[in-house]
């Protein structure tokens, strides 16, 4: 009986110490794929704007510029691009997400504003 219990502890312990490795080996891999992304990411020189799935216009990213993105219903969204990244500075939307999004400057990085149907992406052109 005693040695039973022994080598249930013994059991456990390496259950618990494989599930720790297991566990730092992922978070490793998880750093060094996101770091790949990060690290490998093309920066863009064009921002496109799409609205409801069609294109309306592209824009240098090596011209400063603030651009006023008039929807029909009356509402906006204001772009600012500056430095080489560009962001949502003001908007008519209830929820603001878009505005409180950060700049983007990278390939395959966007802002999406979803009550306006508004999709700013980056590509290089």
């Amino acid at each position: 009986m005693l040695n039973e219990k022994k080598t249930l502890k013994e059991e456990k312990r390496k259950f618990l110490r494989n599930d720790l490795l297991l566990c730092a080996a992922l978070i490793i891999v998880a750093v060094i794929i996101f770091l790949v992304f990060i690290l490998g990411a093309e920066k863009g020189n064009c921002v496109t704007v799409l609205v409801d799935g069609e294109e309306k216009a592209t824009y240098s990213l090596n011209v400063d510029k603030t651009i006023k993105l008039d929807a029909e219903d009356g509402n906006y969204n204001t772009l600012v691009i500056k430095d080489g990244k560009v962001y949502v500075s003001d908007a008519t939307c209830p929820d603001k997400i878009c505005v409180s999004h950060r700049a983007i400057s990278k390939v395959g990085e966007s802002i999406i504003c979803l009550p306006h149907k508004t999709v700013v992406s980056i590509t290089s052109k």
